[in-house]
């Protein structure tokens, strides 16, 4: 897979400084049912970040331009398919200004019928069979509750800095599609999983990283995981 393109020393879109030197994220939540507690957890336990935390369907209210100005980095850990073109144009407006993007686990799912989203997290997850230029897609798959080995893909990455392969208990996916613009950070031999389940990646002057890891409490208190999301954001906030 070919890599992406770094763009270094842009500040975040249009934002306005944290007086504490704190990375501001939103978070955005809804269509998913998640461990909330234990979830937010993780972002009250991250030194580098000050949160906050939206859900649909007020979550797009959040990407208007006035709005946007009050955090750094959107964090996606939402499952959402309804969105009208003003709010498609203010996140691609977002993005073309450089705003930081992390979308974690079934976030890969939202959006369906918007194809320029599969292009800016790198992913397609089919939530029902079709058929794409010709080619049948089936169902992407997940299972629950898999105890398998991560491994860090080789030639380092901010990111994955510091990390070793570790082993989780989560929630694999698999038969979805992975583009070819992105820079593998994750890999798996599970066979309950696809090979690649992290990536970075650039989209307009935004930098991207999704990671499939994320459906429990067993992954938010995993220290690999919660080491890969805090490394995710300030990868993204161009802070490393």
């Amino acid at each position: 897979m070919a890599p992406c393109v770094f763009v270094a020393g842009l500040p975040a879109a249009d934002a306005n400084p944290s007086p504490d030197g704190k990375i501001r994220v939103l978070v955005v939540t809804g269509g998913h049912g998640f461990e909330k507690p234990q979830f937010f957890q993780m972002f009250k336990d991250n030194p580098d970040i000050a949160y906050e935390a939206v859900e649909h369907p007020n979550a797009h209210a959040k990407w208007r331009p006035e709005a946007a100005k009050s955090y750094d980095v959107i964090a996606l850990y939402d499952m959402w398919q309804p969105i009208t073109e003003e709010a498609k144009a203010d996140l691609l407006a977002l993005l073309q200004a450089g705003k930081g993007l992390v979308v974690l686990h079934h976030a890969i799912a939202s959006y369906q019928e918007w194809p320029e989203y599969a292009k800016i997290i790198g992913a397609k997850y089919y939530l029902a069979k079709t058929v794409v230029d010709g080619v049948e897609k089936p169902r992407s798959a997940y299972k629950h509750d898999v105890h398998f080995k991560v491994g860090i893909a080789p030639g380092g990455h901010p990111v994955t800095a510091e990390l070793k392969d570790f082993e989780i208990h989560d929630e694999t996916y698999k038969w979805f599609d992975v583009a070819t613009d992105v820079t593998p950070l994750l890999t798996a031999t599970e066979p309950e999983s696809g090979p690649v389940i992290g990536w970075a990646k650039t989209y307009a002057a935004s930098r991207v990283v999704y990671i499939q890891l994320g459906h429990d409490h067993f992954a938010y208190e995993n220290p690999a995981y919660r080491q890969l999301l805090r490394q995710a954001i300030r990868w993204t906030a161009r802070k490393n």
